[in-house]
């Protein structure tokens, strides 16, 4: 290569790195609490765009190299900084890959080519399908983030205030923050107000995700049923993460959605990023005397009504028609496709400020998150109402 293709993360910018990259690069030169690491910039995607295998160029191996051993050549995160990722209109949460437990140059550059390939994935094209006022133009460039890997004993996500006086919405699980964000556990809830005072719902917590330490990357473990009551952050925890929000929400000028991760009783800032579309309220109804209703987390502003499909897996996708309600256990990155086709769509589990929820209230598809049992208590085929606003779903 005939540049520098490994930047530093304290020197990304938003030009050569990406959106993700360059502000967790500027959070660490303001001293705020970011895992150490560095980037490998667009002009490495660009070079490898001129191979049909994106075969990582000349030299980029040696460069890894080099970065990882100042590292200590700790397990890192592998994560993309695309240009059309992050932004103030369009998040893209979850389309790109993210790789976590990554040890070693040969899987380290596999992964930074795993986060390139997944730039013509089909769910980053019907994203972009979606939000991009033209899509037909050449993809995106794709800058990728190696940090040092945070071994977490809880994390999770946060919304800062919307506007001054607000609410501070957190959500919180044990290990690593995938699950988050990924909607596959139904997390425990705060809301911690502007004078400090916590309102927390604990959710159900049945698995976490850590480092496998044996074999390298990500392994599920189920939380012991005696630990799934017990509050994932303390009331003082919640309220300091708050306040760390504010902090960030502040030197980036606008409401923040961030990701973050608590190890050792150290908390760390993992992805901060502006908020794209309002946050429904947190639901404080009852369920309906009749039963009629199930309830779950507002998940996306929204009323409608639709056949339910109840949708389990991606052997299911071909069943999904315009404007079914979509009725599932969860949504990973790969669904996304079927956010431009359905109705509407509730889970079973996941919170609020999980990808798939994002990505819902960025396409102004109602959603409902959460729903303990939605796929056997729901029909396939029936009519439902759907109200996002609400965080309910009723059957006729």
């Amino acid at each position: 290569m005939n540049e520098t293709s490994v930047t530093p993360l304290p020197n990304a910018t938003l030009d050569t790195c990406g959106g993700k990259a360059a502000t967790l690069g500027r959070l660490l030169r303001e001293g705020l609490p970011v895992p150490e690491g560095f980037v490998v910039s667009f002009s490495a995607h660009r070079a490898a765009r001129t191979d049909p295998d994106l075969r990582p160029p000349v030299g980029l191996e040696h460069e890894v190299a080099e970065a990882l051993a100042l590292l200590g050549a700790p397990p890192v995160a592998v994560r993309s900084s695309a240009s059309n990722e992050d932004g103030t209109g369009a998040s893209a949460a979850g389309q790109y890959e993210s790789l976590l437990a990554v040890q070693g140059v040969a899987a380290v550059v596999e992964a930074i080519r795993d986060c390139w390939t997944s730039a013509s994935s089909a769910r980053v094209t019907a994203y972009r399908n979606r939000t991009e006022e033209d899509p037909s133009r050449t993809g995106p460039r794709m800058g990728v983030l190696v940090q040092r890997l945070v071994d977490a004993d809880v994390s999770g996500v946060m919304f800062t205030p919307a506007h001054p006086g607000g609410t501070t919405r957190i959500e919180a699980n044990p290990g690593l923050g995938l699950s988050v964000v990924g909607g596959t556990v139904s997390p425990d809830t705060y809301e911690v107000a502007a004078d400090g005072t916590v309102r927390s719902t604990i959710g159900g917590k049945e698995t976490r995700l850590d480092r496998d330490e044996y074999r390298g990357g990500v392994i599920a473990r189920p939380v012991p049923e005696h630990q799934r009551s017990v509050p994932s952050l303390d009331e003082s925890t919640a309220a300091r993460l708050a306040a760390l929000g504010h902090r960030v929400a502040a030197l980036l000028d606008g409401p923040q959605d961030i990701e973050w991760a608590i190890s050792d009783g150290t908390t760390w800032l993992l992805q901060a990023r502006p908020i794209t579309a309002p946050l429904p309220e947190a639901s404080t109804s009852e369920p309906a005397p009749d039963g009629a209703s199930m309830s779950g987390t507002p998940g996306s502003h929204g009323v409608v009504t639709g056949t339910a499909r109840v949708v389990r897996g991606p052997s299911d996708f071909g069943r999904v028609r315009a404007g079914d309600i979509l009725v599932c256990p969860y949504t990973d990155p790969a669904w996304t496709p079927l956010f431009t086709v359905a109705g509407g769509v509730a889970t079973e589990t996941g919170g609020a400020l999980s990808h798939a929820a994002i990505v819902a209230r960025e396409y102004n598809l109602p959603a409902v998150i959460g729903i303990p049992n939605a796929t056997t208590l729901v029909r396939d085929g029936a009519p439902v109402t759907l109200d996002g606003s609400a965080g309910t779903l009723t059957p006729h």
